[in-house]
C-alpha cells in the first residue's frame, strides 16, 4: 500500500525580484510502514516538499496523494480535516501550550476529534507512558527538558494512532544523546505499530536510522537509496 505520492511537484517562492523553486518537479512514491529522511541543505526544499505532503502548503503545480486520496485539491478546512484525523505532525519548536500539563497537551488533539473524555485520559496516559514519560503527565512544558516537551509532542502525534507522521527537523534543539533517543523511539513506534514516517533533516545521526534516504538540491531530488538502518 502507498502511505505517500507525490506527481510532478513545483513550488515557487517570490523574494524581491528573485524567483526560488523550493519544489522543482518533485514526484515520490512512499510505502506504507515506511521510516523515509528527507535530506537537504538549508533551502533545499525539505520543508516544501513535507508541508505539500501534510497540506499545510499547496503546490503551484502538481498531485499530492496521502492513502491514495488527492489533497492538493482540497479546501483548507477539507485538508485541515485530514490532518486532524490522518497525520501526526512533529516540529522543531515543541508547539506545547505552555498553560496545559503533559496530559492535557496530548488530551488536545483528542479533544478537538471529539473523543470522550474517559477515552482521551486512558490514551494519553498509555502513550506518554510509551514515550518514557510516566509519572511525567502532570508536569507544565516550563518544568520539563526540551527532550521530555519533545517526547510530549512525539506522544501528541501519534495518540490517535495516524497512519503517517511527519517529523521537520525534530531534534534541532535537542543534545546528541536525547536526539539519539527520539529517534530510536520513532524507530520502535514505526515497527511497532507500522506508522509511516518522513522525517526532513540535516542531521546525519537522523539519516542513519532511515530505511530511505532521499536527497534534495535547489528543489529536486538528486538521490533516492534504500539503506540499512542503524
Amino acid at each position: 500500500m502507498t502511505a505517500v505520492r507525490c506527481v510532478d511537484l513545483c513550488k515557487t517562492y517570490h523574494q524581491g525580484d528573485e524567483d526560488i523553486k523550493a519544489l522543482d518537479h518533485v514526484s515520490i512514491e512512499i510505502d506504507a510502514g515506511g521510516f523515509v529522511c528527507l535530506s537537504a541543505p538549508s533551502g533545499g526544499g525539505k520543508t516544501t516538499l513535507l508541508n505539500a505532503i501534510g497540506g499545510l502548503d499547496k503546490p503551484d503545480s502538481g498531485e499530492v496523494y496521502i492513502a491514495g486520496q488527492r489533497i492538493d485539491n482540497l479546501s483548507k478546512g477539507e485538508r485541515a480535516n485530514l490532518r486532524l484525523r490522518q497525520i501526526g505532525f512533529v516540529f522543531q519548536a515543541f508547539n506545547l501550550i505552555p498553560v496545559l500539563t503533559a496530559r492535557e497537551n496530548v488530551e488536545f488533539v483528542m479533544q478537538v476529534q471529539g473523543v470522550p473524555a474517559d477515552d482521551r485520559g486512558k490514551k494519553a496516559l498509555a502513550t506518554l507512558e510509551e514515550v518514557g514519560l510516566a509519572g511525567l503527565e502532570d508536569r507544565l512544558p516550563a518544568d520539563m527538558s526540551g527532550g521530555q516537551q519533545q517526547r510530549v509532542a512525539v506522544a501528541r502525534a501519534i495518540v490517535s494512532r495516524p497512519a503517517l507522521v511527519l517529523a521537520d527537523e525534530p531534534t534541532a534543539n535537542l543534545d546528541s544523546k536525547t536526539a539519539d533517543g527520539l529517534i530510536e523511539l520513532f524507530r520502535v513506534l514505526n515497527e511497532r505499530h507500522g506508522t509511516t514516517f518522513v522525517i526532513a533533516t540535516h542531521d546525519r545521526r537522523v539519516m542513519s536510522y532511515a530505511k530511505r534516504l532521499i536527497s534534495m538540491l535547489d528543489g529536486r531530488i538528486v538521490d533516492d537509496i534504500e539503506q540499512n538502518a542503524t
